[in-house]
């Protein structure tokens, strides 16, 4: 079906990113009633609120909160490793692909990369890059995660897996970037804490699809949070008067965790609509545990495009894959809009 025929852009169902999501009525009230003074004297309630929230509930000493989740994870790449050192991630991470080469440019560190094309990491090629320390490659510092995995399809962590990758990898720091951990913990049953366990320093982002305007927590021992709180001012993320931010945060952990579970089960329902659009894709719905639907197609660009000129608006995450993602503002009838608009849709011949 060709974007000009049959159908006009008649609504418009933004699958782009959970970041969309706009923060609720009671997010707004609250940032409007919150208390404040300057955090950067350690004077703002609402912002020691929120951080110690997100300490109890990761199980850890203590908390940070900062303007991003980029932030957070080059946080965490300032306080375990030095210049020249190697971190061991997957290659299609958001700390490798998605940061704009921050962690080189921050913190003059280099990668070394893995399969994660099933979202976690192979624990044998990990260890590997480890034991070739031996061989008189560069000091392995630290090992990050991502938890869920977004470009595979945002797929979350078998908690047995990451507890054996935890501890095979010694004393050597694990970084959980928790982006959508709660996604991972809604999905899964495990608790935030239990996965934050595994890990030296954890992060979340309150602004995806917890609803928050503004916001990430890293999450750490008291130490680490002291250096991560210098840290965060080198790299300009110190606030003033930020509890209204922090305001809205508090909400999101409040009251919109559980609801994830909503977004969850429209994702699937998408999921069985694109692999039966696409079925040259190969795309097996079934791999869909959270609020991501992304798989492979050679004319992924030009499927985004005249989708959206259809009012389904997704993006894609590498040149040859889609991305379509749920969030609070996609409703039932959107699901079946979409439904209505596959039904008929075919990629143009070009």
């Amino acid at each position: 079906m060709r974007p000009d025929s049959l159908y006009t852009m008649s609504r418009y169902v933004d699958l782009r990113s959970d970041t969309v999501t706009q923060p609720t009525q009671q997010m707004r009230d609250a940032m409007a009633s919150a208390q404040v003074g300057d955090d950067g004297y350690g004077e703002d309630p609402t912002v020691d609120a929120l951080e110690t929230r997100f300490a109890a509930m990761t199980g850890k000493e203590a908390a940070l909160f900062v303007p991003s989740g980029v932030m957070a994870n080059q946080i965490a790449v300032r306080v375990l490793t030095q210049p020249g050192d190697v971190i061991v991630a997957g290659r299609s991470q958001h700390i490798v692909s998605f940061e704009m080469g921050a962690s080189a440019r921050n913190s003059s560190v280099q990668f070394a990369l893995v399969d994660d094309t099933n979202g976690a990491l192979a624990l044998s090629e990990v260890l590997d890059i480890i034991d070739a320390e031996v061989d008189h490659q560069p000091h392995v510092a630290m090992v990050s995660v991502e938890n869920t995995h977004m470009p595979s399809g945002g797929t979350p962590w078998d908690l047995n897996e990451l507890r054996a990758l935890a501890g095979a990898i010694g004393e050597r720091p694990l970084h959980l970037d928790g982006a959508r951990l709660f996604n991972a913990s809604v999905a899964t049953g495990v608790s935030v804490k239990d996965y934050a366990d595994t890990a030296t320093t954890v992060m979340a982002c309150l602004s995806k699809g917890l609803c928050a305007p503004v916001g990430s927590l890293f999450a750490g021992s008291s130490e680490l949070v002291q250096r991560a709180r210098t840290e965060r001012k080198r790299l300009g993320g110190a606030m003033r008067q930020a509890g209204f931010l922090a305001a809205a945060g508090l909400v999101a952990l409040e009251t919109m965790v559980d609801r994830l579970s909503e977004d969850h089960r429209r994702a699937r329902q998408l999921a069985d609509l694109f692999a039966g659009a696409f079925p040259e894709a190969g795309y097996d719905p079934s791999s869909c545990h959270t609020n991501i639907v992304a798989f492979n197609h050679p004319q992924a660009r030009q499927i985004v495009e005249e989708l959206s000129a259809l009012g389904v608006h997704g993006g894609t995450v590498a040149p040859r894959r889609v991305r379509f993602v749920t969030h609070v503002g996609v409703t039932d009838d959107d699901v079946q809009y979409v439904a209505e608009v596959l039904e008929k849709f075919r990629p143009v011949s070009r």
